[in-house]
């Protein structure tokens, strides 16, 4: 048994995975109708920082392992599994590092890895000095808590970061700031590491974001070459290696003027995997359950020369599912999160594969605007 915490669309798409390989599913869903509630082989209702419900998701049948769909665990939670002997994949002492960006700006640096220039934040003199230093424009960031574009603000002048400022002083999330990048695209990179050490990679893959959530993944990224290819994978392989993560990490980078820089890291599976269901042999939901449970790594070989993955964010349609009989598209796989629709919400994403690029990415494009709205773009 796998225990998961977190209800959300990365558990729910553990499910047909789990079931392959025999393994039963339990998710910690903060409510009963959450996404992965629907799909769970079990369910307990409840979130990690609630000591009852850890302990209901750690009894009867104890799980083999504990693993999470999201960085946003209290130490509580490894406190809870320690205390019954069920390993944490990944452990607290390397999800720390996705779950701080300065912790793991901090490590990146002592790794000798590629950071973007970036300082801690402890009040305005360091935004002017670092504003001074690069140009007049950089990003600020909470070190904790963000996520599709939250959390993150473009400044150009210390009154720009005011607000945060201001919390900050209170007691707020700690912040930093970072060199806007002036890259040419965003890429990441995937690997898989089992406890024995053993690591797989997937192809890299191109990251197109729009208002600051990704809108589209691209398998593999076009026109990357075999050296910024190996790089991308080395780099991976180094920081999960290194901080000893078990299971899936996501490295999201920026290409810029032939090299890569690191932006950020997830320790679990990721929006720019979820064409690995169709577009690989092994994806990443059923590879990470390989890899906390050390099962042997599957193949990460895509089975097509081109696969796109468009996420369907939500819009005026509330009923998603009465929109897939307009899906004409035999070759468009439609994966619904079961989740309530808002604007701007991922709700869903379809994942299209085939030889000619242009044409995967047209056809993905049209059955992701079909499922929200109907077609209009």
């Amino acid at each position: 048994m796998v225990a998961v915490v977190g209800g959300g669309q990365l558990a729910r798409m553990m499910a047909a995975p789990a079931t392959a390989l025999g393994v039963t599913l339990r998710v910690l869903a903060e409510s009963p109708d959450a996404s992965a509630a629907r799909a769970a082989h079990e369910v307990v209702v409840g979130l990690p920082g609630d000591a009852n419900a850890m302990a209901d998701l750690l009894a009867d049948h104890v799980p083999t392992v504990l693993t999470w769909e999201h960085e946003h665990i209290p130490v509580a939670a490894f406190d809870a599994a320690g205390e019954r002997g069920v390993p944490a994949r990944p452990s607290l002492g390397a999800l720390r590092y996705a779950q701080d960006k300065i912790e793991m700006r901090t490590k990146m640096d002592a790794l000798g890895l590629p950071n973007p220039p970036w300082a801690e934040v402890h009040g305005a003199d360091d935004v002017a000095h670092f504003l001074r230093a690069h140009g007049g424009e950089a990003v600020l960031k909470t070190a904790r808590g963000g996520y599709d574009g939250k959390g993150v603000r473009v400044i150009n002048s210390v009154a720009d970061a005011a607000p945060w400022l201001a919390a900050l002083a209170t007691g707020g999330p700690r912040l930093l700031i970072e060199e806007r990048v002036d890259f040419r695209r965003e890429l990441a990179v995937q690997v898989a590491r089992r406890p024995s050490g053993d690591v797989r990679s997937w192809p890299v893959v191109e990251s197109i974001q729009r208002d600051g959530v990704c809108a589209e993944v691209i398998a593999p990224a076009p026109d990357l070459g075999p050296r910024l290819d190996e790089e991308a994978r080395r780099l991976a392989t180094t920081i999960a290696r290194q901080l000893g993560v078990v299971g899936v990490l996501a490295v999201e980078l920026f290409e810029r003027e032939g090299r890569l820089i690191i932006n950020e890291l997830a320790m679990r599976p990721h929006n720019s995997g979820h064409w690995t269901i169709e577009g690989c042999v092994t994806s990443q939901f059923e590879q990470h359950l390989r890899a906390v449970l050390d099962l042997p790594l599957g193949d990460t070989s895509p089975v097509a020369p081109w696969t796109v993955m468009a996420n369907v964010l939500g819009g005026e349609r509330v009923d998603l599912a009465s929109s897939l009989v307009a899906v004409n598209d035999p070759g468009a796989k439609v994966h619904l999160y079961g989740k309530g629709v808002r604007p701007g919400r991922k709700v869903g994403h379809v994942t299209v594969s085939g030889s000619e690029l242009a044409s995967v990415r047209a056809r993905a494009a049209a059955a992701a605007a079909i499922v929200a709205d109907g077609g209009v773009t």
